[in-house]
């Protein structure tokens, strides 16, 4: 993956090879934590943070431990006890920052540790054979395009909590991700700019 530039790379992980609207990874929190603009505004930097810096790490960890001393099969355990780290690091600053974020996330926050969204970017780096910077921007365009996606879900859910727009039938989860699909169609017509696999 040399000859992709490492700008390209975020472009295209926060547009249109969006981890959430291509490959729908982490969307369990993506669902339940749209409700509120806030709420999902804190968890989409908190993801957007342990995204990038757990891709980081996990170069590191990958490249200059475990592949010299032969121990690949071990990457997801390593992995997730790096990202357990991270995100035990967002929750204390969180809750010492805004108590109020922190009520509000709830179990969501600690439930970073097992997004499958954050383990996705440490296994795609190594997939698509990422150098450092490729990587760190990847996860950084990876992490801003899911924070961008839930910040769409919860304006367009605060929109209609105001209006009774929907048949109820709809209510709920069936709305949710049928504007889901469309927020996924509006980021799909961005591929003609760049897309990576």
């Amino acid at each position: 993956m040399d000859e992709l530039s490492p700008l390209v790379i975020f472009i295209a992980s926060v547009f249109t090879s969006n981890i959430l609207l291509t490959n729908f990874l982490g969307m369990c929190s993506y669902l339940s934590v749209s409700r509120e603009l806030k709420t999902a505004w804190g968890l989409g930097i908190a993801v957007s943070f342990v995204l990038t810096c757990t891709t980081a790490v996990n170069y590191w960890l990958y490249y200059y431990v475990l592949v010299p001393q032969g121990l690949e099969y071990l990457q997801y355990i390593a992995f997730i006890v790096v990202i357990a780290a991270f995100v035990q690091a967002v929750e204390m600053i969180v809750d010492r920052l805004s108590d109020r974020l922190y009520a509000a996330l709830g179990i969501f926050l600690p439930l970073i540790t097992v997004n499958c969204a954050i383990l996705g970017g440490s296994l795609f780096m190594i997939i698509r054979k990422y150098d450092f910077i490729q990587s760190v921007m990847f996860g950084a365009g990876s992490g801003i395009g899911w924070a961008l996606a839930i910040m769409a879900l919860a304006g367009i859910r605060r929109k209609m909590s105001r209006r009774s727009a929907v048949i109820p039938a709809l209510e709920g989860p069936g709305i949710v991700l049928i504007i889901t699909g469309i927020i996924a169609l509006g980021f799909i017509g961005f591929s003609g700019v760049v897309q990576i696999n």
